[in-house]
């Protein structure tokens, strides 16, 4: 998971890493405001309860007594009549009040004390029943003053003295829930300076992390750019941080591979424009292949391996003396094979460790006649193109057989291969009669010599597998 998000901020924008610091610095600081301001409400909504618990209490106990006393003696004298009374009212604000403060208490001892208000009320309403009751029957003078003196003022009073407890351990609980606060307070004093710590380290360590997470890219970026200015295009810049200067490393390795690109080309159209005149010869006689020869005969002479060096001349010899051939152009495929052969040999003193070869060609086709020196540059293209190309041991295999009029010669090796793309071209600029690439010349010449003497109609063909084989077919008529 870890490793994930590593990778996510290193593929992010350099704005969005920016927005990701502000995210780390910002949410923890409003996460911290939030839980201060809501313990903060809390606290105050609790405190602001209890007092207000505390003054319509108060409120009750001063005023209710005498007011609810007073209202009665003055319905007793009949000063008031009972529509007049304000002392049902009374007692249903009474009874409001207790209900509220039943709502607003949290102490289970309170509650218990406002269950006995609420009886007392019960009962003051039963006596100011009975009061009525004697006023509507008059005469009862003296025993509605016997319910005021010995059952209301009595009954109030044990209200009132009721209210003062509420009261007192109302006040009581607020002490008690003050010293709470104040350590709740404390607490988060403590806290804050904690937490805002923690964020003042966090905002250290993401200015010096995030500052360098932006600029190391670009500061590897400008090292492989200095590299590149004074001339070295083989760095290559490996930055896989930040979106725009990862895209901005993939352009500048893209470009350094063209500027490679160019370089190579100029410089094969250098060593070709110097090479324009030897082109033709060296399909012929290739000076390279005579210098190696000689060299290796050198070599082995030195290491006293003599019968090699006379295997070595002497196929040197008459691959010399096939490919002169008294300055004929036309020769039998008996005698082409045998110029080939002696190549072969050669190379094969020189190549010992990659390459085998086979010659199955029939008896019958030793014949007829073939351009001199045509077999030999296909053979050579085998080995250079694709047995070298490739890793293990390289088979050269030429065959041939007859077709009604004609006869094939087939050059097979297990080399390399051509891949398809690279097919389509080879195909297009020998039938095209474009010679314009070093690696076609072989076989365009080739190709343009056996239609010059025999006719459009043959030629060579190629088929290849990238990877496994190239087949080389030469397409000739039966001409003794």
């Amino acid at each position: 998971m870890r490793e994930k998000i590593r990778q996510i901020y290193n593929d992010s924008s350099l704005a969005t890493k920016i927005r990701y610091t502000y995210m780390v610095l910002v949410i923890p600081f409003l996460v911290f405001l939030v839980f201060c301001f809501y313990n903060l409400w809390n606290v105050n909504h609790s405190y602001e309860a209890m007092i207000n618990s505390t003054v319509v209490a108060s409120e009750f106990s001063l005023d209710f007594k005498k007011e609810f006393d007073y209202e009665t003696y003055l319905l007793i004298v009949e000063n008031k009549s009972i529509e007049e009374s304000k002392i049902n009212d009374m007692l249903s604000e009474a009874n409001r009040i207790v209900k509220g403060l039943e709502e607003l208490t949290e102490s289970e001892e309170n509650s218990s004390r406002l269950d006995s208000v609420k009886k007392y009320l019960t009962n003051l309403e039963i006596y100011l029943t009975r009061i009525e009751s004697n006023l509507r029957k008059g005469n009862k003078y003296e025993e509605n003053i016997e319910i005021w003196e010995n059952d209301v003022q009595i009954v109030t009073s044990l209200l009132r003295e009721s209210i003062f407890q509420y009261i007192y351990y109302e006040v009581r609980d607020i002490q008690q829930s003050h010293e709470e606060y104040q350590a709740v307070f404390i607490t988060m004093i403590k806290t804050s300076v904690i937490v805002f710590a923690c964020i003042l380290l966090l905002i250290v360590v993401l200015s010096y992390y995030i500052p360098i997470s932006i600029t190391r890219p670009i500061r590897k970026l400008s090292e492989v750019t200095e590299q590149v200015a004074k001339g070295d295009l083989s760095v290559r810049s490996d930055v896989n941080s930040g979106a725009e200067v990862k895209l901005l490393s993939d352009s500048m390795n893209s470009m350094i591979d063209k500027i490679n690109d160019l370089l190579e080309q100029v410089t094969k159209e250098q060593v070709r424009l110097r090479k324009a005149e030897f082109e033709l010869l060296q399909a012929q006689i290739n000076p390279h292949f005579l210098y190696n020869t000689l060299d290796a005969i050198i070599w082995l002479a030195e290491c006293g391996e003599q019968e090699k060096v006379v295997s070595m001349v002497g196929n040197l010899s008459e691959f010399f003396r096939t490919s002169l051939n008294q300055g004929k152009d036309i020769v039998s495929i008996k005698e082409e094979l045998q110029h080939v052969r002696s190549y072969l040999e050669i190379q094969q003193v020189r190549y010992r460790d990659i390459l085998e070869y086979d010659i199955e060609v029939p008896k019958e086709l030793d014949k007829f006649m073939i351009p001199k020196i045509t077999i030999q540059p296909l053979v050579e293209n085998a080995l250079y193109h694709g047995i070298k190309n490739k890793r293990g041991m390289g088979h050269i295999q030429i065959t041939g057989r007859k077709e009604d009029e004609d006869f094939v010669i087939q050059i097979k090796d297990n080399g390399i291969g051509i891949d398809e793309a690279r097919l389509v071209q080879v195909r297009n600029k020998i039938q095209n009669k474009m010679a314009n690439v070093n690696e076609s010349f072989g076989l365009y010449n080739v190709n343009e010599r056996i239609r010059l003497n025999f006719g459009e109609k043959y030629g060579i063909s190629i088929e290849s597998v990238y990877g496994e084989s190239t087949i080389v077919s030469i397409i000739l008529p039966c001409m003794e």
